[in-house]
């Protein structure tokens, strides 16, 4: 318990330095100092800067999964699910983007390294998205032919819109609110069995 403290502590106090000063400007040595712990401590639980900054990712998806997943439970009709995990998986990216301050820079940088991280995390996001069109699928809502491959277009969309929607360039001028009743009708005529 106390390892994992004092890891948790390492990796906290990155954060706040490479959204603070960006990742470039921030040392090992800065990340020792800000956590009170030696450069021995920091070296025994992370190899280079890298690795604590793939950690610091890692931290950020898993507080993001945590979520979308509360989401996922929430009773609702598998459309209005949908509709709501895209909207959540977009906030909280944006909002996990934004709380690093500099790290945003990096982050687009460097998107492979981002990309590597994401890996398990966009498997439970998969997940997600595909439980849900089961559920619609079960219930006689949704007319799906091949499940996995519209798990994977919705998933790659809403990995798709991440970036405009970070930057504010969806929708441009747009209500967020407005934009929900436009993906519900995209995903109504993509996916509801027509009577």
């Amino acid at each position: 318990m106390p390892q994992l403290k004092t890891r948790m502590l390492l990796i906290d106090s990155a954060r706040q330095l490479f959204a603070k000063q960006g990742f470039e400007n921030t040392t090992m040595n800065d990340i020792a100092e800000a956590s009170g712990k030696g450069r021995r401590t920091l070296y025994t639980y992370f190899k280079s800067k890298e690795e604590v900054y793939s950690a610091v990712i890692d931290g950020e998806l898993m507080r993001i999964s945590s979520t979308f997943l509360a989401v996922a439970r929430k009773q609702m009709s598998p459309l209005d699910k949908l509709v709501e995990l895209i909207f959540a998986h977009l906030s909280l990216m944006k909002e996990a983007v934004e709380r690093n301050g500099n790290l945003r820079a990096k982050f687009f940088r460097n998107i492979w390294q981002v990309e590597s991280v994401r890996k398990k995390y966009d498997k439970k996001e998969h997940d997600i998205f595909a439980k849900v069109l089961e559920e619609g699928v079960q219930k006689g809502d949704f007319e799906v032919d091949d499940l996995i491959f519209y798990t994977d277009i919705i998933q790659a969309c809403a990995k798709g819109l991440e970036v405009p929607y970070i930057f504010g360039r969806l929708g441009v001028g747009m209500n967020i609110n407005a934009s929900r009743p436009i993906v519900t009708k995209i995903l109504k005529r993509t996916l509801m069995r027509i009577y």
